[in-house]
Formats: C-alpha cells, structure tokens, sequence
C-alpha cells in the first residue's frame, strides 16, 4: 500500500513506537506505507527506498532509530521532503544517544524531531504538514483536537466529583 507518508524503521523492535505513528495516520485518514530497513545492514536496500520515496508519492516521512540513529538523517539527506526522527530509548543511554544523533545534523540537512519514543507526536507533526495543503485534513485535525480538550475536561469533572484519593484508586 502506498501513501502520503513512508513510516520506516530499523528494526522491529522499534515497531511498538513506530505503530503509534501509524494508528494517528490510520485515525486521521492519511495514507502510509511502513517499512523496515536497516541503513548500516543493508545500505543499498536504504538507498533505493530514500531515492525512490517522492516517485511513490511520498510527502513526508517518518524515520524511527536508536542508538547511532542514522536512519533519519540520512533519509533527509537523500528525501527533498519533510522527515521526522523518532528517538528510540535505548538501554545503554536511555535514548539520548538516538536523540543526539538525529538533532545534531548539520547546517542544510534538517531533521524534524519528536521526544524520545514520540511516535504518537510523529504522526501528528507528519498529519499537520500535510495539513498546509489539504483542508479536508485540516478539518480532521482540529476534531481530534477538540477530542483531547474534551478527554481532559472529562477527567476534571471526575477528579471534581469523587476527590483526589477515589481518583487514583480507580485508574
């Protein structure tokens, strides 16, 4: 399936992060494609996808990646489009090491960047870019937002009716 917006990843492992992405696309309507690809592993197998991204269609994509966390970078050094990085946490430095690579490209080569496991965040900034030219997205867009205001109100209320203590007994 092609779309809108390339979700890619390194390996499965960042899937449970990158599927985040893809269910505010899924509830949003925009139309992707994920794949896994690992830069260092299989370099040519990277390029051709990097190369190939604006021929499929692609608008914006997504690149998820821990530790050097080259994968967004060099998307962006290759996609003339958008790209967002996921810092993926990792074991050995909690993610920070993934966040530093992908914020610390160099002058020409810039990376859009969501927090650490930020995949939810991903597919809203990927959604709101779209968004500068599709109205109908757009419209989307502020309905989910007006459905967060409303989650938020609604746990007000309740903290209100049954007090602090109730309320955390009852998450």
């Amino acid at each position: 399936m092609s779309g809108k917006v390339g979700i890619v990843m390194g390996s499965d492992s960042d899937m449970p992060i990158m599927a985040k992405a893809a269910e505010i696309l899924d509830e949003l309507g925009v139309p992707y494609e994920m794949t896994i690809i690992s830069a260092h592993r299989e370099p040519d197998v990277f390029f051709e996808y990097a190369k190939s991204a604006e021929a499929k269609g692609f608008k914006v994509i997504i690149a998820g990646a821990g530790m050097a966390a080259h994968l967004p970078g060099m998307c962006a050094a290759i996609f003339p489009m958008p790209v967002i990085g996921i810092p993926m946490h990792t074991t050995s430095l909690g993610g920070r090491d993934s966040l530093y690579s992908i914020v610390q490209m160099p002058s020409g080569i810039p990376v859009a960047t969501v927090a650490i496991n930020g995949g939810a965040n991903a597919g809203l900034l990927a959604a709101k870019i779209l968004a500068t030219s599709d109205d109908a997205l757009l419209a989307r867009l502020k309905d989910y937002s007006e459905k967060l205001k409303k989650q938020v109100e609604a746990k007000d209320a309740k903290l209100k009716e049954i007090g602090y203590k109730e309320y955390l007994n009852n998450k």
